[in-house]
């Protein structure tokens, strides 16, 4: 399955097979997937708390105003995405150097660089964080599909409360979370979606009006 075929495939699944379980390595292999998604300075934003034990699902269905996905998937990815993820880019800029695509001058240039971008900034911070992680989130989607698994992402749930029940720091926000799983059947097909032309302005110019303006 190539990428467009995957976004062609997937769908918001509501109904799970509940019978079905995710291996530790096959939640491995998704988030490795989903740490592919870009981020501003490669800051890499998102963090993922997988809720797969059944009284785990329980509560954090609870925490999802009942419903019951989350209670029936294999396994339900919370999104998180750093507020404070800037002040890891000394080790992500480290990490470049070993790789051979920056030198010691150009790795502590980059992270002071970024750092700096993002100093006094905290609504920056959190917007940056909520767009990262949200890349990151769909490119999980995506590799659900591409392994025949369903997946409904939400933002149906009390932050407040999912932070109280699963001890989340505040520097986390919490983005969405992701039911994953083998579907059953009764799911909703595939929504139309709007044309191109009802969501493009090609080779849009300075001072010209268009579709938007």
């Amino acid at each position: 399955m190539n990428v467009q075929q995957a976004l062609a495939a997937r769908i918001s699944a509501n109904k799970f097979d509940t019978a079905h379980e995710l291996t530790p390595e096959e939640v491995e292999a998704l988030v490795a997937a989903a740490m592919e998604a870009p981020s501003a300075f490669n800051i890499q934003h998102a963090r993922f708390l997988v809720v797969r034990d059944p009284a785990a699902r329980a509560a954090l269905q609870q925490v999802a105003y009942g419903q019951q996905k989350v209670r029936d998937a294999a396994a339900t990815f919370v999104v998180l995405g750093d507020t404070r993820g800037a002040e890891r880019l000394p080790l992500i800029a480290e990490r470049s150097r070993e790789a051979g695509l920056l030198d010691a001058a150009g790795a502590a240039g980059f992270a002071a660089k970024g750092q700096d971008a993002y100093a006094g900034k905290p609504a920056f911070a959190r917007e940056e964080a909520i767009r990262s992680a949200s890349m990151a989130a769909m490119a999980l989607m995506l590799a659900a599909t591409e392994r025949g698994l369903a997946s409904g992402p939400m933002i149906g749930f009390d932050p407040e409360a999912l932070r109280r029940e699963f001890h989340i720091d505040e520097r986390y926000l919490p983005v969405m979370m992701i039911a994953v799983g083998r579907a059953a059947p009764g799911n909703w097909p595939r929504k139309p979606r709007l044309q191109p032309g009802e969501a493009l302005v090609d080779d849009a110019r300075p001072g010209l009006t268009h579709a938007f303006s």
